[in-house]
């Protein structure tokens, strides 16, 4: 049977996933501002700390349900070109959505900051206080949060040029499992 959409939850896991990530990075940006107002910014701290512990979750549900469901092969009329960029973009983005919050996680415990979702469930913190290795979680998280921004670019440009330019399907397998969507 030919699959010609992704399944239902890789669809609401993708869009919740892409909202959440898209509200982290400028809360990122701007909570390292310096003169920052003190109540904003431990707002933004809290705010992305405990969001990144969630996209952490929620990327770990995503590859279950990637390996679970079947995802639709793409055209036969794409050039291969395309098709292994699409696949190494990916693949790029799904080791970026485990990277980032891990070594954000990392940072945070390394560092003795709370993680308050966490710490209110009271888990223990799995990472012991170092602030060598706080700093090097810093500096991966850093990097490769600009990385995945990068990615999410040219991911974002691929799909618009799929959904509004070439109209050829591609985009509508992904969109969101609501309505009536592109076809």
């Amino acid at each position: 049977m030919q699959i010609d959409r992704y399944s239902a939850p890789a669809r609401a896991i993708h869009w919740t996933m892409a909202a959440l990530i898209l509200l982290m990075i400028p809360a990122g940006l701007v909570m390292v501002q310096p003169g920052l107002d003190r109540g904003l910014q431990n707002a933004l701290f809290v705010f992305h700390k405990n969001t990144g512990v969630l996209l952490l979750l929620l990327v770990t549900l995503r590859l279950f349900v990637r390996f679970r469901y079947a995802s639709p092969a793409l055209p036969a009329t794409l050039p291969a070109a395309q098709a292994r960029a699409a696949g190494a973009s990916h693949l790029a983005l799904y080791v970026l959505m485990i990277v980032v919050p891990l070594a954000g996680y990392i940072r945070v415990r390394a560092g003795g900051f709370p993680i308050e979702s966490l710490d209110a469930m009271g888990l223990p913190g799995f990472v012991p206080r170092s602030d060598a290795l706080a700093e090097t979680a810093k500096a991966v998280h850093y990097f490769s949060s600009l990385t995945l921004a990068a990615i999410l670019c040219l991911h974002i440009a691929a799909a618009c040029f799929h959904g509004i330019v070439k109209r050829d399907g591609i985009f509508s397998r992904i969109w969101p499992p609501v309505g009536g969507g592109l076809r």
